[in-house]
């Protein structure tokens, strides 16, 4: 397990990007976007916090920024009013990102084994679908209460309440209004866990959810005397040599579709197990690559597959505005944002995992670009 590092000495780790996975399959997909949570949805959440005598907070597998984010902020501030607190998420073993090794409250973190076969309440923070918490999924679902907080309009609103809201740029705003209403104190280390979530979704505040509201959000958490400048070098702005030949060969392999979407354009590239292991980069190190993929002009969408340890192929997809990706993700098994989304591919070459992805484009192309919680 990683130690806590405090706020005023960050360490830079290596770049990792945030995971989108599988939140449920289309079926199961609402017909609509939730309802922002009201005063009784938070009312009845803030005094199920009020007399648990044990509080479980979970992120979604392969947790990106704003999922470990926000539960470590809920937990530190639980915590500090004297609560029994566990923050855990589906995977064995239980790593930490790279890119979020600095995070504080890091001894809050068990094992899915450590946490109870029928917990007594449940927070499960940023997963749109319960396939999204992993080994966690059954634990979850036999919670005595579980709360779901969030902000994907893809939410299959699994839990038995929810605090969703799809105008939030990041789940973490949902977790500053918790942390506030339960009366936790805004100390540096919440902040930066807070801070990490908001900057990791809205790409440093430059998606297109990105409001006022957000940057006043940012001023608060600044105002407890964080390091927001290291902060962002370690998620973004630091990696290991290795990443860079496995960078390098992901390049050198991309390829181009400009008759993809209606002419708008794919852009795709994959990286095999074996193109990372002979570097020693783990899976979690190589989200970046969708990052560089996708600013090619002549694509919309950008698509990078990801051969985990086990063989499987984790999908990332991205646009610019004019493609749905959520959509087409949540008809392979996935979901996400609209301009953000991913999945667990078939056992299959890669040219089929894209024939079979790129055959949804046409259908998902939009009239015009449109704002969205990610990339735009």
């Amino acid at each position: 397990m990683n130690p806590t590092v405090s706020a005023a000495g960050i360490p830079g780790p290596p770049k990792a990007m945030e995971e989108r996975g599988a939140p449920a399959p289309p079926s199961a997909l609402p017909t609509g976007p939730p309802t922002p949570p009201g005063e009784s949805d938070w009312d009845d959440v803030v005094a199920l916090v009020g007399t648990a005598s044990r509080i479980d907070l979970f992120a979604h597998v392969n947790p990106d920024g704003d999922a470990l984010g926000s539960a470590l902020a809920v937990g530190l501030a639980l915590r500090d009013l004297g609560r029994d607190v566990h923050v855990s998420y589906g995977d064995d073993p239980l790593v930490v990102p790279a890119s979020l090794a600095f995070l504080p409250g890091q001894d809050l973190l068990v094992p899915p084994a450590e946490v109870p076969d029928a917990p007594e309440l449940v927070l499960v923070f940023d997963a749109a679908g319960s396939a999204r918490l992993g080994l966690l999924e059954a634990k979850a679902k036999a919670a005595g209460a579980l709360v779901v907080v969030d902000h994907h309009a893809s939410n299959t609103r699994f839990g038995t309440h929810h605090l969703i809201d799809v105008r939030a740029p990041a789940t973490a705003v949902l977790a500053e209004e918790l942390v506030r209403r339960v009366g936790g104190a805004l100390t540096a280390d919440v902040a930066t866990a807070l801070y990490t979530g908001l900057v990791t979704d809205t790409g440093s505040f430059k998606y297109a959810a990105t409001t006022p509201a957000t940057h006043a959000m940012a001023a608060r958490l600044l105002e407890t005397g964080i390091r927001h400048d290291l902060i962002s070098r370690a998620i973004w702005d630091t990696c290991r040599f290795g990443y860079l030949k496995v960078l390098a060969g992901a390049l050198a392999a991309a390829r181009l579709d400009p008759a993809a979407a209606r002419g708008l354009g794919l852009v795709w590239t994959a990286v095999s197990r074996e193109d990372r292991q002979a570097h020693g980069i783990r899976l979690d190190e190589i989200e970046g690559v969708i990052d560089v993929v996708r600013k090619s002009t002549e694509a919309e969408v950008a698509l990078v597959l990801k051969q985990d340890d086990a063989g499987r192929t984790q999908v990332s997809a991205r646009s610019k505005g004019r493609v749905d990706l959520g959509r087409v993700c949540s008809a392979l098994g996935g979901g996400g944002h609209a301009f953000a989304a991913g999945y667990t591919a078939s056992d299959e070459p890669p040219e089929a995992v894209v024939a079979r992805f790129r055959a949804l484009l046409d259908d998902a192309v939009t009239d015009a670009p449109a704002a969205d919680p990610m990339p735009t």
